[in-house]
């Protein structure tokens, strides 16, 4: 009974959520703006412990393309094809959005998620589903606190190597433990490495989820030190940037470190930490 009235809260949070993310319709207020039109588009850095140069770019040209995804089955939302991520906020203000990729990680998420609360910021997480499965507490403490939980894939593959079907199980599996843990479906998805095709456009919006990058790789997964991960931050911060952290995959006791030191002055210099939300259709 308990576990059933978190959820339906979870699910009426959600809902009543107000809207600060994309909307495919013209003329639908928005403030997640896709990287065609907030920059030129380019190639999106690798990251991870893959990312030494063994794995390039991928060559595929993105199209625009058009139309909507089919309704998902529990889903309140018609979820646009994208032809490129989300890499940007807009909006009035110093507006920033941290996320974190790879975990949930029991030893370094609680940190990240102590932090947050501290100073009273949300954030999203991009979870694996090999990672969520054995933590669900976790994923549900994550939307309890408010943050988003994002599709980071069931085992961080370069999914442009995938078939359709692979890509299809990787997001989809993920997303019902996701579902399972907070009582809803992500929305948000992020593609491994930063590496997108058709395919996982078509396919994630088939599942009622729009695709979001970042505008400043900390590289943190390298572990290049505290003072390194801090000053890129506070050096590349700026309105509507997307900042990408990690909190599993390895020690991640920088990254922890980093966050406590570089959030309250990122607050002091006036940027508000936000999260986008979805508006149903």
């Amino acid at each position: 009974m308990k576990k059933d009235q978190l959820i339906n809260r979870r699910r009426a949070l959600i809902a009543g959520a107000a809207v600060l993310g994309a909307a495919g319709a013209a003329g639908t207020a928005r403030l997640l703006t896709a990287g065609q039109a907030a920059e030129p588009a380019r190639s999106l850095p690798l990251s991870g412990p893959q990312a030494s140069g063994a794995l390039k770019p991928s060559a595929y040209r993105l199209q625009p393309l058009a139309g909507y995804g089919p309704m998902p089955h529990s889903a309140q939302l018609r979820t646009l094809v994208r032809d490129q991520p989300f890499m940007r906020v807009s909006g009035r203000g110093r507006t920033m959005v941290l996320t974190f990729d790879d975990g949930p990680d029991p030893k370094y998420t609680p940190e990240i998620l102590r932090t947050l609360h501290e100073y009273d910021v949300h954030g999203m997480f991009f979870v694996c589903g090999q990672m969520a499965a054995d933590n669900k507490d976790l994923v549900a403490r994550m939307a309890d606190d408010g943050h988003v939980v994002g599709n980071h894939t069931w085992s961080h593959p370069l999914l442009t190597k995938l078939s359709r079907s692979a890509i299809r199980s990787e997001m989809e599996r993920t997303s019902e433990v996701i579902d399972d843990a907070c009582g809803e479906p992500p929305t948000w998805f992020r593609a491994p490495y930063g590496e997108w095709n058709r395919a996982v456009y078509q396919i994630g919006a088939e599942l009622g989820m729009e695709p979001l990058a970042w505008t400043i790789d900390t590289l943190d997964w390298s572990r290049p030190g505290t003072r390194k991960i801090v000053g890129t931050v506070q050096k590349e911060a700026a309105p509507g940037v997307v900042v990408l952290q990690h909190d599993a995959g390895g020690d991640r006791s920088q990254s922890v470190q980093a966050l406590r030191t570089y959030l309250p002055r990122l607050l002091d210099a006036g940027y508000h930490i936000t999260v986008p939300h979805r508006r149903n259709a």
